[in-house]
């Protein structure tokens, strides 16, 4: 335990050690004990509750922050530890030797013991540097942990006639079953009343100590880099899927490791392509203000009025289908512009923070996901950025189409002009978006159009007025996708027009959303608990409705 989980306590521990007096820390020591004793690893904690049990103070900071159960007693121990060994006049101290002896445990058993309140430190015995604990904080620990104490008496101390037995075992039911180590390590613990970590540790020591006659040959040694990118690349096939836990007991099995193993290399494989990934971004001081969270991360400014203006929106007629979608969404003003600037980049700035912190060796899922959870917040931004602005490419590409014969692929060029302009724009200088992005893309317009000028020019063919000259008569794809798209976006806003039950009388009727296929009169009427000829007259007075609805609708156009 070198590293804290939560910075919130990292920080309250270095105020304690520094500023409080003392009397103070002795007592916090003696409260830090006592909430260690409570805590269940499944709950979460808030932290100013945590605070208050230790300090009994509450502070105002962090009021959303929840600490899991797990990371709270990782932590109180370190808490523990740098409070007594910032104390004056320490106590005589036992060494993890002496402990050991005296409680008839290994010494790996007792640093386990170190999770649950046994605080201890670095101190320097006959020249060398060990780990020491206080004898008062034993006899407490002692004291309270009885149970714990006599299991880890019980079972952590092997004969060797208990360890032959344990390999003799181990060597039979390798050659005859073929199992795992840890399918024969729970067998044989089983049947000696052992813990499978006993007996699988017994195991795994003989193999070191035994290199040219193994009992499991392919578990000696760490896997290699390419092997865990195998293990990597198979669990991302069926993520998601159903048999993702098979797929990892097999794995698990294919390499003669543990399910735990696979997912820690799993994790640690992905910590290492995450990080490898730049993230890029503009920093702002007002990120590391106490209240960043609550003001940058609230609704769009005037949100309600750009949803109302989002709904009215029309497609000019004249527009290519290609462009359609284009017109469906409001150019925003400049508060909202800010607003959706300054919150893309504090999301991709909590999400370095927690990047930062990642260690590949000992990565927790959690952190991956609370990692890939903001870059997406912050991707989902980003494109709505961009899609507000694609009209300004629109019109610069309309500009400059006179010099270039493609327009399309004039505002594909544009589009890339835009998305960089978008990870580049710096808000927090008060600019408009709109200007910055215009210029970025027509410098990148003044470079791309001479280029395809010369190009055509080099690479004339002699016959581009006789191809440009004869009629296009292929079927333009995207045009009837598009067209599709725009007449099923009329459908569903005629409905939202309806009432609910009308709606769902129509869905069921035609087919639409939820239901493969249209339903019957009288399918509907068991459905809606009503007659079939009811559901008839209805069905003719909603049509009636729908039609006279799409007559205004077209009128408006």
């Amino acid at each position: 335990m070198t590293q804290f989980k939560n910075p919130a306590l990292k920080q309250l521990t270095e105020q304690q050690v520094r500023y409080a007096p003392a009397p103070r820390r002795q007592e916090q020591l003696a409260r830090a004990e006592r909430l260690l004793a409570e805590i269940e690893s499944a709950k979460l904690y808030p932290y100013q509750f945590i605070c208050f049990r230790l300090t009994e103070f509450r502070p105002d900071s962090y009021p959303d922050l929840l600490i899991s159960g797990t990371d709270l007693k990782h932590d109180l121990a370190l808490f523990m530890e740098e409070v007594y060994g910032s104390l004056p006049t320490p106590e005589p101290m036992m060494t993890l030797d002496e402990i050991s002896k005296q409680l008839n445990v290994s010494t790996k058993t007792i640093r386990r013991w170190r999770e649950r309140g046994l605080v201890g430190r670095p101190i320097v015995n006959n020249g060398k540097r060990q780990l020491g604990f206080p004898r008062s904080v034993v006899d407490r620990f002692l004291a309270s942990n009885q149970a714990t104490v006599q299991r880890g008496s019980r079972f952590s101390q092997l004969t060797e006639a208990e360890k032959e037995d344990i390999l003799y075992r181990a060597k039979r039911l390798s050659r005859v079953d073929g199992g795992t180590l840890t399918e024969v390590s729970r067998r044989i613990a089983r049947k000696l009343g052992r813990s499978p970590e006993t007996v699988r540790y017994t195991i795994k020591n003989y193999d070191r100590e035994h290199p040219e006659a193994p009992l499991f040959p392919d578990v000696t040694g760490p896997l290699t880099d390419d092997v865990k990118e195998t293990i990597y690349s198979t669990y991302r096939r069926f993520k998601g899927h159903d048999g993702v836990n098979e797929v990892v007991n097999l794995l698990a099995k294919r390499f003669h490791r543990t399910r735990n193993s696979m997912y820690r290399i799993i994790n640690e494989v992905e910590a290492r392509h995450l990080l490898s990934r730049p993230l890029e971004y503009i920093y702002n001081e007002s990120f590391d203000a106490p209240d960043a969270e609550d003001i940058i991360l609230a609704p769009l400014p005037d949100g309600d009025a750009y949803e109302m203006q989002r709904r009215s929106m029309k497609v000019p007629k004249d527009a290519p289908p290609e462009l359609a979608p284009l017109y469906e969404v409001p150019l925003l003003n400049k508060a909202q512009e800010q607003h959706l600037f300054r919150q893309m980049n504090y999301l991709k700035h909590k999400a370095n923070k927690l990047r930062e912190q990642l260690d590949p060796a000992r990565v927790r899922t959690p952190d991956l996901v609370r990692i890939e959870d903001l870059q997406k917040q912050a991707e989902a931004v980003k494109e709505k950025l961009i899609r507000c602005n694609m009209r300004l490419v629109i019109n610069i590409a309309k500009k400059h189409a006179a010099q270039s014969d493609n327009f399309f692929e004039l505002q594909s060029d544009g589009n890339m002009s835009l998305i960089r302009a978008v990870e580049k724009f710096d808000y927090s200088r008060g600019n408009k978006f709109s200007t910055y992005a215009s210029w970025a893309i027509m410098k990148n317009f003044a470079r791309s159009i001479p280029d395809e000028k010369r190009y055509r020019e080099r690479y004339a063919t002699g016959h581009e007025d006789m191809f440009e000259a004869a009629p296009d008569v292929r079927t333009n794809e995207q045009e009837i996708v598009t067209s599709q798209d725009q007449a099923r976006s009329r459908v569903h806003d005629l409905l939202e027009k309806l009432d609910p039950r009308e709606r769902e009388i129509i869905r069921m009727r035609a087919g639409l959303d939820n239901y493969s296929e249209g339903m019957t009169l009288e399918e509907i009427g068991q459905q809606l608990g009503i007659t079939k000829e009811r559901v008839r007259q209805l069905h003719v007075r909603i049509m009636k409705k729908l039609g006279s609805m799409a007559g205004d609708a077209k009128g408006e156009m």
